[in-house]
């Protein structure tokens, strides 16, 4: 088992910035990687970012170059810096790993890039 947490959305304006965060606590020495996905009114949810155990990170196109994904093992943390925020970023964001065949996600949370 493994818990999710989210925190860190708001209301920021647009071109503004964010610092999501996802605590993991519970079964967390066997994930591998870390992923942030969002969900957007009436959309789909969609992959925004990956890291994996050994730091390598992966991007959607639409966030490549303004949103970066870290972590922090100590902490057991994964971070997802959010600059240069658009309308189009407004979206509930999730925190997702699997380990096998189940996956985790926490409850999100809400972004809104509005002036």
């Amino acid at each position: 088992q493994v818990q999710l947490v989210e925190s860190g959305g708001g209301l920021v304006q647009p071109g503004g910035s964010l610092r999501l965060s996802c605590a993991a606590s519970g079964n967390i020495n066997r994930i591998y990687a870390m992923n942030w996905y969002r969900q957007a009114p009436g959309k789909q949810r969609e992959f925004i970012a990956s890291i994996i155990h050994g730091g390598t990170t992966n991007y959607a196109a639409s966030v490549k170059g303004r949103f970066t994904i870290s972590r922090d093992n100590a902490k057991n943390t994964v971070y997802l810096q959010m600059n240069s925020l658009k309308s189009e970023d407004t979206a509930v964001y999730y925190c997702h790993t699997a380990l096998g065949s189940m996956a985790y996600w926490g409850e999100g949370t809400l972004v809104t890039v509005s002036s």
